[in-house]
């Protein structure tokens, strides 16, 4: 299990960056769509942070905030050889955001990343992932991000960090 210490002085941690294309595995093999960053935001998180599940806030554009869960990782399952950070926002969207600005809030860890047996697996703690987080995000000190200045920044600023 990851220290907690090395999780927690990151979070919050905010970031943005133009939505690209990913691996093509969120809606078609999973049922759950993800949004994925570019390779220049990945590289830029801090380096000690773990990967594994994290929970917190996304926009896309100027839109609303939604809430949302976020791997970071080498996601074991599919054997990548890059890491990547593919975010799933509660929300049904009409129709792709491939070249959307992607506005990212991480408030809370839930999980390290692991490797699962069957696809149903994987499925399966993802949705357990995403309900969780949606408890989680009901709490006072998890809500105020919401409405953290972040999300009211131009669309064409993207940043990392604080």
């Amino acid at each position: 299990m990851p220290r907690a210490d090395c999780i927690m002085r990151h979070l919050p941690y905010f970031c943005r960056g133009q939505v690209v294309r990913g691996f093509g595995r969120g809606s078609k093999q999973l049922g759950i769509p993800t949004a994925n960053f570019p390779e220049q935001v990945v590289d830029n998180l801090p380096a000690d942070i773990s990967t594994g599940i994290y929970y917190g806030w996304a926009s896309v554009g100027s839109g609303d905030v939604h809430k949302m869960v976020v791997s970071i990782g080498w996601n074991p399952y599919y054997k990548n050889t890059k890491k990547s950070m593919e975010t799933h926002i509660m929300h049904i969207f009409k129709e792709d955001f491939y070249g959307e600005i992607l506005n990212v809030a991480i408030v809370g860890y839930l999980r390290p990343e692991k490797n699962f047996d069957s696809l149903e697996s994987l499925i399966s703690a993802i949705q357990g992932d995403i309900e969780e987080a949606k408890k989680q995000l009901d709490l006072p000190e998890h809500l105020k991000v919401k409405e953290d200045n972040f999300f009211q920044v131009s669309k064409s600023k993207i940043m990392n960090g604080h």
